[in-house]
């Protein structure tokens, strides 16, 4: 992994309104997105990080690429143009101060990046590609998600894809397991959380979904389970790896803090080929996880490299 340059990943950024208190009639703006999380989240951890996705030229566009250049995302095979709209998620306060999902905006739904608009030369460089469901209910991005994958299969870049579904974005329950379903073969790391091995294999026993998530032949399978920590799938054999607990603030964005962790390990050392690699892999997936659901927030709650460090140190000195 050496000569490689970056870990590439794909996706629709978003603006988060969040409702300034529980009124819900003024909000804040935040830069959101499970893949956005990521590709910031791995930047944070000292990884070079760059991100495709699509934007406009107005206001809100400028805003989210400037957050993302600040986090230190490059965005040279990003695609911009000018008519394009980015999503909007306002999110509202209940009066205990829960965050709950309001509405979605999206003006420009049709406008995606296109497979013609993938740079060869960004999987070239990149020694992972990562990618979610978040592409897939769109017929556009679906095919530009095969068109990637493709790519990087011809490149030999590790392909990692956190199935992440999101329920109300999908026009029927079926056709989004159908579709998530069909890409489960084309990836080498698959990030998952038990409600959605059970949504996905149509059981809720844990153990009969990871075996028939088993049929096929993934590599690496990470199932997330909150404070339970990770159950971690690899040649044929389950293996638990807990999590130290925290006092959670807000789980938001968690499972993209895990993945990112589990990207910058795979930057860094390659596919785990060992059930020891695994479970170091899913310990440090674990650790980013853990430390984001103790703050408010998702991109802003991403760890940093310092911050986990100094949570190491701390843990000697106990």
């Amino acid at each position: 992994m050496k000569n490689k340059k970056y870990v590439l990943t794909y996706g629709d950024a978003f603006v988060d309104y969040i409702a300034a208190d529980t009124t819900n009639k003024s909000f804040n703006r935040h830069l959101g997105g499970a893949t956005v999380n990521v590709a910031a989240g791995i930047s944070r951890l000292g990884v070079p990080s760059s991100f495709v996705t699509i934007t406009g030229e107005d206001e809100t566009s400028t805003f989210v690429r400037n957050e993302l250049l600040s986090e230190g995302v490059d965005l040279t095979h990003a695609i911009m143009i000018p008519e394009k709209r980015v999503s909007g998620v306002y999110i509202h306060l209940t009066p205990e101060f829960d965050r709950v999902f309001a509405s979605y905006v999206n003006e420009t739904p049709d406008l995606q990046v296109t497979g013609v608009q993938l740079s060869t030369e960004s999987f070239e460089q990149a020694c992972a590609f990562h990618f979610c469901s978040g592409t897939l209910f769109h017929p556009e991005a679906r095919a530009t998600t095969q068109k990637a994958i493709e790519l990087a299969k011809e490149h030999r870049v590790i392909c990692s894809y956190d199935v992440n579904i999101r329920p109300l974005r999908w026009e029927s329950e079926e056709y989004c397991r159908e579709t998530v379903m069909k890409f489960l073969p084309v990836a080498d790391i698959i990030k998952l959380t038990t409600e959605e091995l059970a949504f996905l294999m149509k059981t809720e026993s844990l153990e009969e979904g990871i075996e028939r998530l088993s049929g096929n032949a993934i590599p690496l399978v990470f199932v997330t389970d909150g404070e339970n920590g990770t159950y971690a799938v690899f040649q044929g054999q389950t293996i638990h790896v807990p999590v130290v607990p925290v006092q959670p603030v807000d789980t938001t964005g968690a499972g993209d803090a895990f993945m990112a962790g589990i990207l910058r390990h795979v930057y860094l050392y390659g596919l785990p080929t060992t059930q020891q690699e695994v479970m170091e892999c899913a310990n440090f997936g674990n650790q980013m996880g853990a430390l984001c659901a103790t703050k408010a927030g998702a991109l802003t709650a991403m760890p940093r490299i310092e911050e986990l460090n100094k949570n190491r140190n701390k843990g000697r000195e106990m």
